[in-house]
């Protein structure tokens, strides 16, 4: 199966009021830069990169340049060495330059390399997440890049911490009959009132989801401290319930604030300062202790992730498939996480489309915790084969590819 021709599509997508609010991104419009490779046969690989309105048209002009390498490749002989292929990529020099490894350009590679994975899914007609379960350690790790990674993860060190795990696999694979759990973000955006995310809370908890999140960040403290509390006495004292600052404060605003969401005991504080502050998460994080820091979301690169773990600055990974050099460098990062002891549940700016497979694959594995991953259902109605939640379960995805195709 060649690849013969690359489209790229944008693909944005207006929200009811509020939804999607936080205290950054206060009106925000959904968007995808979709990189599609068409093949001499009827499969399509599909591949996303999450995006906010009017950049989406940057992201899909990279999309075009960082491509055209793909053109004319077979698939198998393109995925059995794709950590290099990869490098190259990434490494392009024009482009490069532009990060190196972050920004448009990332955002970019992520579509593309996604795209890879879901038609390489397709072509042996398996999902995503049953197609890395089938790649022996080897074959999986030939799919990665591990530069700059070389003093805390060798090549020898991921094969090796994959094989550990392979045995004891058949204990994980209970997942794949009662789901992977979920929690619910559209309880509390930003921009709803009081009565809405009390509302939305009950119902939340009526569907099943005992997880659930509140974005907060306001001017004004006071109103985060009490809306979080509206949340809590809704959701009662056994529900686990996270804060998402979005970037909003400063350090010592963050110190400040924290310890006062602290009375509604969250299981985490989330992006409390500006994502690129290692040391700043890596203060707060000492300073909170035992309220727990997590972040991910917009760290654009493993070497980046490498720093925060190096520094304790996080306690739960939220790696992105489509903010960093998409599926490959995921798998790359949750290595990493994994041999350093911190826990993924990725931020799903994809509403899970693609992270309903690649956490079942870090489930059993690489024996990453079964946590719950992030529900977000707003653009559902628009991709052929949506993420299906049962009773707050994703629901095991069983169609070919990464379950990101949209309709026409």
């Amino acid at each position: 199966m060649h690849i013969t021709t690359i489209k790229v599509y944008d693909k944005r997508f207006d929200l009811p009021e509020g939804v999607g609010s936080d205290a950054t991104h206060t009106t925000p419009q959904y968007a995808y830069a979709v990189c599609s490779l068409k093949t001499d046969t009827s499969v399509t690989g599909t591949g996303l990169a999450f995006t906010l309105g009017v950049g989406t048209d940057l992201v899909c002009k990279a999309i075009d340049y960082l491509s055209v390498s793909l053109k004319g490749r077979e698939i198998e002989e393109l995925m059995s060495d794709f950590g290099a292929e990869y490098r190259k990529m990434v490494d392009s020099p024009s482009f490069r330059w532009l990060g190196p490894h972050k920004g448009v350009v990332h955002l970019a590679l992520a579509a593309v390399v996604n795209a890879c994975y879901d038609l390489w899914a397709k072509s042996r007609n398996v999902p995503l997440w049953q197609l890395l379960l089938d790649l022996t350690p080897e074959q999986l790790v030939n799919t990665l890049d591990l530069s700059y990674l070389e003093e805390v993860l060798t090549r020898d060190q991921a094969v090796t911490l994959l094989k550990d795990n392979f045995s004891s696999r058949p204990t994980r694979k209970d997942v794949l009959c009662t789901g992977y759990k979920g929690y619910d973000t559209s309880v509390g955006w930003f921009n709803f009132s009081d009565e809405k995310i009390v509302a939305n809370t009950k119902k939340a908890m009526d569907s099943g989801f005992t997880a659930l999140k509140l974005k907060v960040g306001s001017d004004d403290p006071v109103r985060d401290i009490r809306r979080a509390g509206l949340i809590r006495k809704a959701a009662g004292e056994e529900a686990t319930i996270m804060v998402d600052a979005n970037q909003k404060w400063n350090v010592p605003q963050a110190l400040d604030i924290c310890r006062r969401l602290g009375e509604i005991n969250p299981f985490w504080i989330e992006e409390p300062t500006h994502p690129d502050d290692v040391l700043g998460h890596q203060t707060i994080a000492k300073a909170i202790s035992p309220l727990k820091v997590a972040t991910g979301e917009h760290i654009p690169n493993k070497v980046i992730f490498k720093n925060f773990f190096q520094a304790k600055a996080m306690d739960f990974c939220q790696v992105d498939a489509v903010r960093v050099g998409g599926v490959s460098e995921f798998l790359t990062i949750s290595l990493l996480s994994k041999s350093m002891g911190i826990p993924v549940v990725p931020h799903v700016g994809d509403m899970g489309q693609i992270h309903q497979h690649l956490v079942l694959f870090n489930h059993i594995g690489m024996n990453h915790e079964h946590l719950f991953l992030e529900h977000i259902p707003h653009l559902q109605q628009y991709f052929v084969n949506p993420a299906r939640i049962v009773d707050a379960y994703y629901q095991i995805p069983q169609v070919a590819g990464s379950s990101s195709d949209l309709k026409n």
